[in-house]
C-alpha cells in the first residue's frame, strides 16, 4: 500500500486528522419515472450512500392504505441494499391534484393547514419506521391577502404538533429555506427558531443551490454559518438570482470549497442530489452526479478557509420568487 493510501471513509489532509468522507444520496423526485424498487437498486449499484425519499403517489404514497406495512417493506429493502434515507415532503400534488404544493402550512383555511400538518406527521412516523436521519419540510408561499405576521403565526402554530411528534420519535424536522417562500433564507430560519423558542427537534435543510441563488453569503460560507443546525443537505448546480436546479457543471457553483466546508463541519447526514425536473433522464444524471461530487470532494481545498469571494450580482428581493421557480418546493 502506497504512502498516499487512505482509510475508507476519510479524506487525507496535509495537516491534522483526515476529514470523514461525505455521504451522498439522490432524490427520488429526480427518479419519478422509475418504480421505487428499481430506483433504490440503481442508486445502490451506482455507489450512493442513501436516498432522499419523497413521499408521493408514484413511490411511497403517504395517503394510501396500509402505510405502515408498505413502509416496513421499504425499510427492509433499504437495509438489504445498504442505503440510508432522509424523508422529503416536497411532492407537487400529493395533497391536492389541482394545487401544486397545496395546501400549505400558511393557508387561510385551518382545515387546509391541518392537512399539510397531517402529511408531516405521517412523514415523521414513516421516518421513524425507516430509521431516517431527518424529515424535510418547507413553509410554503404567503397566500394573497395574508400579512407577514399572520403567516409566521400560522407557520409556528402548524409546526408545533409536528415538532412534538418529531421529539417523541427522535427524528429531527429539517426546515428548508426556499426561494419565494415565507421562510426563504437562513435569516428566516433563525426567525422561526426564535418564534418557537428554539425547540431541540427543529433543524435545517440547506440547499446548496438556493445559497447560490438567494443568500448574501457564498455557498461555502452558508455551510459554515448553518453548521450548528444542519440536519439535511440538498445539492445541485444553480445560477445567481435564478431558481433553476441544474446538473453539475451547468451553473456557477464552485463545488470543492463547498464540500470542504461541509466536511469540516463534521456533518454525516446525507447530501442529496436534487434534480426534480430531470426525471426523464434520471438514471443518466444519477450516474454522472456521484463521480462529479466525489471528484470535487477529493480536490477540495484543505487548511484554513480562504476569504469568501464577493458576489457578482445582487440577490433578488427578500423572499421574491425567482424567474424560473423550480426544485423540491417550487417546481
Amino acid at each position: 500500500m502506497s504512502s498516499e493510501a487512505r482509510a475508507p471513509g476519510s479524506r487525507a489532509t496535509p495537516a491534522g486528522p483526515a476529514l470523514p468522507s461525505l455521504r451522498f444520496g439522490y432524490g427520488t423526485n429526480g427518479l419519478a419515472d422509475l418504480r421505487l424498487d428499481d430506483a433504490l437498486r440503481l442508486l445502490a449499484d451506482l455507489g450512493y450512500d442513501g436516498v432522499g425519499l419523497t413521499l408521493d403517489h408514484m413511490h411511497l404514497d403517504p395517503l394510501a392504505p396500509d402505510l405502515a406495512t408498505r413502509t416496513r417493506r421499504v425499510a427492509h429493502r433499504l437495509d438489504a441494499l445498504g442505503l440510508d434515507v432522509t424523508v422529503e415532503t416536497g411532492a407537487r400534488y400529493v395533497l391536492d391534484p389541482r394545487r401544486k404544493h397545496g395546501p400549505s402550512l400558511l393557508d387561510p383555511d385551518p382545515d387546509d393547514r391541518a392537512r399539510r400538518a397531517d402529511l408531516l406527521l405521517r412523514a415523521v412516523r414513516v421516518a421513524a419506521d425507516l430509521g431516517a436521519h431527518a424529515v424535510h419540510c418547507f413553509s410554503g408561499t404567503v397566500p394573497e391577502g395574508t400579512d407577514t405576521d399572520t403567516a409566521w403565526k400560522r407557520l409556528a402554530e402548524s409546526l408545533t404538533p409536528v415538532l412534538a411528534a418529531a421529539a417523541s420519535a427522535g427524528v429531527p424536522l429539517a426546515v428548508e429555506p426556499e426561494p419565494g417562500h415565507l421562510l426563504a433564507t437562513l435569516a428566516d430560519f433563525h426567525h422561526l427558531r426564535r418564534i418557537l423558542g428554539d425547540p431541540e427537534p427543529l433543524g435545517l435543510t440547506l440547499d446548496i443551490g438556493h445559497c447560490q441563488c438567494l443568500e448574501p453569503l457564498p455557498p461555502a460560507d452558508c455551510v459554515r454559518a448553518a453548521a450548528p443546525w444542519l440536519r439535511h443537505v440538498q445539492i445541485e448546480d444553480m445560477r445567481r438570482g435564478v431558481h433553476e436546479h441544474l446538473p453539475f457543471g451547468d451553473g456557477e457553483i464552485d463545488f470543492p470549497p463547498v464540500l470542504a466546508a461541509l466536511a469540516a463541519t463534521g456533518y454525516q447526514g446525507l447530501t442529496v442530489v436534487e434534480l426534480p425536473r430531470h426525471s426523464h433522464a434520471g438514471p443518466h444524471h444519477a450516474g454522472h452526479s456521484l463521480p462529479f461530487l466525489r471528484h470535487a470532494e477529493q480536490t477540495a481545498p484543505t487548511g484554513s478557509p480562504r476569504p469568501a469571494p464577493a458576489l457578482q450580482q445582487a440577490a433578488p428581493p427578500h423572499g421574491a420568487p425567482s424567474t424560473a421557480p423550480e426544485g423540491s418546493s417550487t417546481p
